[in-house]
């Protein structure tokens, strides 16, 4: 694609006086087109001219940030936006509490908030890319078009922290903008910087199980990005929390209706038997829960080792904040408090009281299982409403750890430490075989016809932004 420069105030909406800023702005003209590229090799395959009915932020009032409207996918105005600012505003953690929030980044803590903006910012493109393939397969239009939202949204994610390097961290910050274009998820020579976005994301449940999940990491790093006394930075993730809330919806809603339509199943058929439920057309809940322990486990390594010297770093110089710090009573310090963290020792878990400070990473994956055993309860509702007695369930949190101080020990989903060979023996009983790959890869083939759904799934309760189920939410070319 050739470099057209564009006039940011009508093709890209922003609040950030782009048209004002002449080096920003010239910047993000050599930086558009690389993005554009990438979209078109790296994006959603074979979307070039379908016409998609997309939400798009225009503002960050409520009027403003969800115009809906079909749009192609490469036309997509992808925009800048950060949450308005307090001129007011004062850090409220770490050792500068009570100062002055940041407007710039002070030279001192360069290295480390650039390092937190790239991270933040390769898992946005990262998630396209994982997700590429997946158009082909969608089980209705309804899920076709979320799944598009969710890949534009990410591409406008990544916008946002494109502009805080390139704002912020001149030629360095111009520099990362390129790499995030370069690296690619799952590429051996040059990966994504988190495993979780190396992995694939095969079929939709893999699809809804990662929006539900790894994009509930996402809201929590958010959250404690939100809190940072780097004020722009923390202006721009409040607003990526508005988008981040329908992609872990589309994951929760989504394997709902899968659990749905198999206890429809289940029921019609009068069993649970996995192999007649398969046989039927349809996913049967066991394969659902190796699915989950897959996907939660993961995920559960994003938030890095349970000690972490930089996690007490980040939050005693107010980069990053916990979940929710406002509203937490203690001093926002941490210096003389202590968190429990789990420990393996003679063939069994237990707990060891650290430095809070040390165990930031520990309290933000804590928080995270506590509101991803939310969604768990109401799938189980589900099930219950249907009358059937199983139930799905997180896995412990040391369950197929590869970071941190549990990476290797061997432990059960229930919380057990077991030997090498009980693993062996059970491991395909409690993560997805080849044979579950397998056979929910058979399922998937696209359902295009407006208002129709594959035999797998349940229709959703009601369609997008109050438009009907057969609605055209996709038009091909």
């Amino acid at each position: 694609m050739s470099a057209v420069p564009m006039n940011y105030s009508d093709k890209i909406p922003n609040n950030v006086n782009l048209s004002e800023d002449r080096a920003l702005q010239r910047a993000l003209e050599q930086w558009q087109p690389s993005f554009l590229s990438w979209w078109g090799d790296m994006g959603p395959e074979g979307t070039q001219g379908t016409e998609v009915y997309l939400r798009t932020a225009t503002s960050v009032d409520p009027q403003g940030w969800a115009q809906f409207g079909y749009v192609k996918m490469p036309d997509y105005r992808w925009g800048i936006f950060l949450n308005p600012g307090d001129p007011q505003r004062r850090i409220h953690f770490g050792d500068h509490k009570g100062e002055a929030a940041w407007q710039d980044v002070p030279g001192e803590y360069r290295a480390n908030l650039r390092r937190i903006i790239v991270t933040q910012g390769d898992t946005e493109p990262a998630s396209v890319e994982q997700q590429r393939h997946l158009g082909l397969t969608a089980p209705s239009q309804y899920d076709l078009r979320n799944l598009f939202q969710v890949n534009v949204e990410e591409g406008r994610h990544l916008w946002a922290m494109v502009y805080l390097l390139h704002k912020y961290f001149g030629r360095d910050g111009r520099e990362e903008g390129e790499a995030l274009l370069e690296r690619r998820s799952g590429q051996q020579d040059n990966p994504r910087i988190l495993q979780a976005f190396n992995e694939p994301t095969p079929d939709w449940l893999a699809f809804f199980m990662f929006t539900y999940f790894t994009d509930r990491d996402g809201k929590f790093q958010l959250c404690a990005l939100a809190e940072s006394s780097f004020d722009p930075l923390a202006r721009t993730t409040r607003f990526m929390l508005t988008e981040e809330a329908h992609h872990m919806f589309v994951g929760e809603s989504g394997v709902s209706r899968v659990i749905q339509r198999s206890c429809q199943a289940m029921n019609e058929l009068k069993t649970d038997d996995p192999a007649k439920l398969r046989a039927a057309g349809v996913i049967d809940l066991p394969t659902v829960q190796r699915y989950l322990n897959f996907h939660a486990s993961v995920t559960n390594d994003l938030f890095g080792a349970d000690e972490s010297s930089n996690a007490a770093i980040f939050y005693s110089t107010g980069i990053k904040g916990r979940f929710e710090e406002s509203k937490r009573s203690d001093d926002h310090q941490l210096r003389g408090d202590s968190y429990r963290v789990l420990t393996a020792a003679e063939g069994r878990l237990g707990e060891k009281e650290v430095p809070m400070l040390n165990a930031l990473n520990e309290v933000l994956r804590d928080d995270f299982i506590r509101d991803s055993e939310s969604g768990v309860g109401r799938w189980n509702k589900v099930i219950e409403k249907a009358g059937l007695p199983h139930r799905l369930k997180l896995p412990h949190k040391a369950f197929n750890r590869r970071i941190g101080s549990l990476a290797g020990t061997r432990v059960s989903p229930d919380g057990r430490v077991i030997g090498e060979a009980e693993w062996k023996a059970h491991v395909a009983e409690w993560l997805p075989t080849d044979e579950d790959r397998a056979f929910v890869a058979s399922l998937m083939g696209r359902v295009a016809e407006p208002g129709k759904f594959a035999n797998w799934i349940a229709p959703p309760a009601v369609g997008i932004n109050r438009q009907p189920l057969d609605f055209a939410y996709v038009r091909f070319d």
